[in-house]
């Protein structure tokens, strides 16, 4: 489990295509922390650590065929930032929302307006079950848990702060991009049961 509170950014030193499947080896400044086997979020997709290698400095994770369909990992390439967030270690602080690392479609940016202090984006998705947002609700985005509004069935609006901007990817980000959306696991559940 993680909170979408962004610990570092990673950089994509190399990209590997194996069949249906793609290894991306990242370079990370806590590195030397991870562990073979242990899961980090990558832009909010929960990827395992398959391989370290001390010397670089880095990492690999693989993504299967069924998440590059549904995630944005298919477009990585070399150099590309990610964001980048351990799990949530037991007793551990508890300062974002409930997010899963399991991506649940890709939305595209369709504006960033700078305000002069603070950043307004607009995102728009696919309409379908399960894909909710509620006013003042949370949202992840790339991995990083924000408060949406102008919430409509198929798009929100965040607004980032100085500090989100300028430690996530949310900085490169430009209109017509697309970036990994999780909806918030309490209204999924809430939506499928008012469905029966």
């Amino acid at each position: 489990m993680f909170t979408g509170i962004i610990e570092a950014l990673g950089t994509i030193t190399a990209v590997r295509t194996e069949g249906s499947n793609r290894h991306f080896t990242v370079a990370s400044p806590f590195f030397s922390e991870l562990q073979i086997d242990q899961s980090v979020a990558h832009d909010g997709v929960c990827l395992t650590v398959v391989a370290l290698d001390a010397a670089a400095g880095t990492h690999t994770v693989t993504a299967i065929d069924e998440t590059l369909q549904k995630t944005n990992l298919g477009s990585w390439a070399e150099g590309r930032q990610v964001n980048l967030e351990r799990c949530l270690a037991a007793g551990g602080r508890f300062d974002g929302h409930i997010v899963q690392g399991h991506v649940d479609l890709t939305a595209e940016c369709e504006s960033v307006q700078d305000q002069n202090g603070s950043w307004l984006y607009r995102f728009r998705h696919a309409t379908g079950p399960g894909r909710v947002t509620v006013e003042k609700g949370s949202i992840c985005v790339n991995g990083v848990s924000l408060t949406c509004f102008n919430s409509t069935d198929d798009g929100f609006s965040v607004a980032i702060i100085p500090y989100t901007h300028e430690h996530t990817t949310f900085r490169h980000l430009q209109p017509g991009d697309r970036v990994n959306l999780e909806f918030d696991i309490v209204g999924k559940y809430v939506a499928k049961l008012l469905r029966r």
